[in-house]
């Protein structure tokens, strides 16, 4: 099963913030910030979906270089989505 990543292991290589952050913490820290920006409706979740949003810009923006096509794709996809939703709250 090549598909399994350990989870004790660095998000990113490096010696960055996010190299040294635990991926079940960066999991659980991401989707406890969806659903409260989700669930959370008006300008407070757009807020918090907009920061959402902007930390994927940000890791995208950092990582593209090292990116496939594909990855890329998908990558640009939820961050549309993300925005999309963010966009949504204000109503």
């Amino acid at each position: 099963m090549g598909g399994r990543r350990n989870m004790r292991a660095q998000l990113l290589p490096g010696d960055g913030p996010l190299a040294r952050a635990r991926p079940i913490v960066a999991f659980v820290v991401v989707i406890g910030l969806f659903l409260t920006g989700v669930l959370v409706s008006g300008v407070i979740g757009a807020l918090l979906l907009g920061l959402l949003a902007v930390g994927v810009g940000i890791l995208l923006a950092t990582t593209w270089r090292v990116l496939a096509p594909t990855e890329r794709v998908v990558r640009l996809v939820v961050l549309a989505v993300l925005a999309a939703v963010a966009i949504l709250q204000l109503r």
